[in-house]
C-alpha cells in the first residue's frame, strides 16, 4: 500500500508539473513535449489503478495520435522568414543591397 501511494504521489507530481509547463512554456514544440509527458503519466496512473486497457488507449490515441498531429502542425506552420529576419539584423548589407553596389 505504501508503494502504491508513493507511486501515485510521484506521478501526480509529474503530471502537475508537466501540465503547468504546457501552459507556461512559450515554445510550442516544448509545450507539445510536455503534453506528451503529462499524457504518459496519466497512462501510468491508469496502470496503477489496474486499468491496463485504458492505459493502452491513452497511449495509442492521445500520445500516439494527438501528439503526432501537433508535431506535424508545428513543423508545417513554422515560419522560416522570422528566423531569416532575426539573423539579418545588424549583419551588414542584405543581398539586394550588395547586388546594387556594383
Amino acid at each position: 500500500m505504501v508503494l502504491e501511494t508513493a507511486a501515485f504521489v510521484l506521478f501526480a507530481g509529474v503530471t502537475l508539473a508537466s501540465s503547468l509547463g504546457v501552459v507556461l512554456v512559450r515554445d510550442v514544440w516544448h509545450a507539445a513535449l510536455l503534453l506528451g509527458v503529462a499524457l504518459l503519466s496519466v497512462a501510468i496512473h491508469y496502470v496503477t489503478l489496474t486499468a491496463e486497457f485504458l492505459a493502452a488507449v491513452q497511449i495509442l490515441v492521445y500520445v500516439g495520435g494527438v501528439l503526432i498531429l501537433i508535431t506535424f502542425a508545428v513543423m508545417l506552420t513554422h515560419d522560416e522568414t522570422v528566423e531569416a529576419d532575426r539573423g539579418a539584423q545588424g549583419m551588414g548589407p542584405t543581398d539586394s543591397e550588395a547586388s546594387n553596389a556594383d
